[in-house]
């Protein structure tokens, strides 16, 4: 039943694209399911039809703290706050959300402004985890952490892999791919050469774009191509709520790397602890960036035969001294696939799904600017409109290109948000040249 209020939510943003209210329901729907990533451009749809509504800023802001992006979530709370203004609720909500991204002393904060404001918010439990009344000998008083010295390890994060893809596994994105070969690859399978000219192999590269447009894959094909390990790291296994703690994580990330070379480490996000530290409010973010900073120069240890790759969705908000010579300093950007990659993606699709004279060129044509993501939901709609016509009608039909080309009605290419923002960088900070790569995709 829940189901089928999904599909006809979605029949009824298909039928109503403009009206706000279809798509917040609809966005609501799919946080229910864990949706998170369709809830997310749905909630921005809304917003396009009503700039700065509250009620699509909490959602946008709930569904993406649920997805694990609670710097993206803090930063949708920051719009909201331009718009109307802090309110109780929103306080509450950014409490929360900067509680599971492990800034206790902003969580307490924000928590306090918001039991000012509406004294029926307090919450005994959130109380306890924040510290709030805590006894001096107490772990956690008012969102200080006390040190602890006695914190069991943890073992190993992350997971070590051989990958079995290679780039002739990545379809299209051929600049990307010899952008890498040119920089990375060569060195690496190379190395005497660049010894004998006093160059080390290995380094650091910054992988950038718009979200759902295949970075993490073309990290794992890049470690593949080079039949290197490949470990990638994501936030939540280095950031951890004790002092000193997201240091040693960071630290025994880049021993285990090192002890596995050659080594594509690979950091998801890397934004989230790399960010400038002009915007850090509490110096444990600060220690954090610099103890990243002396692992990517290799200070307590070479990193020759480590390839260090991070991808971000805004690589405006690293801080500067990552990008210096050693470290990022090699910065390829990531653009939604061309339409040859396109099609190639929707192969792979549809690969193991029941099809019948496809059309994948044609399907591929009219996707400009689509993700992988965005692509992957386009099918998903169509199996999913072809799965509940064979239960009404009881015969199976396969899927073919109309089918796809009637999802792709109903659908926008998720990128354009992340275009939009990424113009004003181009345009108006861009001295050094860094984001010239996006131009020519910005159509100015």
């Amino acid at each position: 039943m829940a189901d089928n209020r999904l599909e006809a939510l979605r029949a009824a943003v298909r039928a109503a694209p403009d009206e706000a209210s279809l798509h917040l329901l609809l966005a609501e729907a799919l946080v229910e399911h864990a949706l998170f990533d369709e809830a997310d451009a749905e909630f921005r749809a809304a917003l396009r039809l009503r700039p700065g509504d509250p009620e699509a800023l909490i959602g946008l802001a709930q569904a993406l703290a649920r997805n694990g992006r609670p710097r993206d979530a803090l930063s949708a709370l920051d719009d909201l706050v331009v718009g109307i203004g802090e309110t109780a609720q929103e306080q509450m909500l950014r409490a929360r959300i900067a509680f599971q991204a492990a800034d206790v002393e902003r969580a307490v904060a924000a928590y306090r402004r918001a039991v000012s404001m509406d004294p029926n918010l307090s919450d005994p439990h959130f109380d306890q985890m924040l510290g709030i009344g805590a006894a001096d000998d107490a772990e956690v008083i008012e969102g200080r952490v006390r040190q602890r010295v006695d914190e069991p390890d943890a073992g190993t994060p992350g997971e070590l892999e051989r990958p079995k893809i290679s780039f002739a596994d990545v379809g299209g994105m051929d600049v990307v791919k010899d952008e890498i070969r040119r920089r990375i690859i060569a060195p690496m399978e190379q190395p005497e050469i660049y010894r004998a000219y006093g160059q080390r192999a290995g380094g650091g590269l910054l992988l950038y774009g718009p979200p759902g447009c295949g970075k993490t894959h073309l990290a794992r094909a890049t470690a593949g191509e080079v039949h290197a390990t490949f470990y990638s790291i994501g936030i939540h296994q280095v950031l951890d709520i004790w002092i000193g703690a997201s240091e040693r994580n960071l630290h025994e990330v880049f021993e285990v790397a090192r002890a596995s070379r050659p080594t594509v480490l690979f950091f998801d996000e890397v934004d989230a602890l790399a960010a400038s530290r002009s915007d850090m409010r509490t110096s444990s973010g600060r220690h954090l960036i610099n103890q990243f900073l002396a692992e990517l120069d290799g200070v307590d240890g070479q990193n020759d035969g480590l390839l260090i790759m991070g991808a971000t969705n805004a690589p405006w908000h690293l801080d500067a001294a990552f990008r210096r010579p050693g470290r990022f300093d090699q910065v390829v950007f990531v653009p939604p696939p061309d339409q040859a990659a396109r099609a190639a993606i929707l192969k792979v699709l549809l690969r193991e799904r029941p099809t019948r004279s496809m059309d994948f060129e044609k399907v591929a044509a009219r996707t400009d600017r689509y993700s992988g993501a965005d692509l992957r939901g386009i099918v998903e709609t169509a199996v999913s409109r072809k799965l509940d016509e064979a239960i009404r009608t009881g015969d199976p039909r396969p899927v073919e290109t109309d089918d796809l080309l009637d999802a792709l009605r109903a659908t926008r290419p998720t990128t354009g948000d992340w275009f939009a923002t990424a113009r004003n960088y181009v345009l108006y900070a861009n001295e050094s040249g860094l984001y010239d790569a996006v131009r020519p995709h910005l159509k100015l």
